[in-house]
């Protein structure tokens, strides 16, 4: 892929890309809710998978502790993101076995963000110690 066509870096992510994955399939699952639950549930649920994706996009752009705190903001979605699926699961609107495909998903994303995170930090732990010595 091009640069221009990728200009900002947490494009190249893989964690972004599978958080809008789960997004689409928030967007799919939901549409199959009741109509009454358009302004509850449904809403709720697309506000956590939004959530997961723009604190990883959003922060990108920052310092790396704001990127920290927004990574762990989109961590905090992805337990979001659990609860509306088991709630959903309890209601019937889903099955058990797209409940566990949901939290596999989230599992997985939740873990790269982690991952993510520990990255950020140990960068930002050499930066500030130059001068320490590394061992292979």
């Amino acid at each position: 892929m091009e640069r221009n066509q990728n200009f900002f870096r947490f494009e190249e992510l893989n964690v972004y890309q599978k958080a809008l994955n789960f997004l689409d399939q928030v967007y799919s699952i939901s549409a199959l809710f009741p109509a009454y639950e358009m302004y509850g549930l449904s809403s709720h649920f697309k506000k956590a998978a939004h959530s997961i994706v723009f604190n990883i996009a959003e922060g990108s752009g920052n310092n790396k502790e704001q990127y920290i705190n927004n990574l762990k903001y989109s961590k905090g979605s992805v337990k979001e993101a659990i609860i509306c699926s088991e709630i959903a699961f309890r209601q019937g609107f889903i099955s058990e076995e797209q409940k566990l495909e949901i939290r596999e998903k989230l599992i997985e994303i939740s873990k790269m963000v982690s991952g993510l995170i520990a990255s950020l930090k140990r960068k930002e732990e050499h930066r500030t110690n130059p001068n320490e010595e590394t061992t292979i």
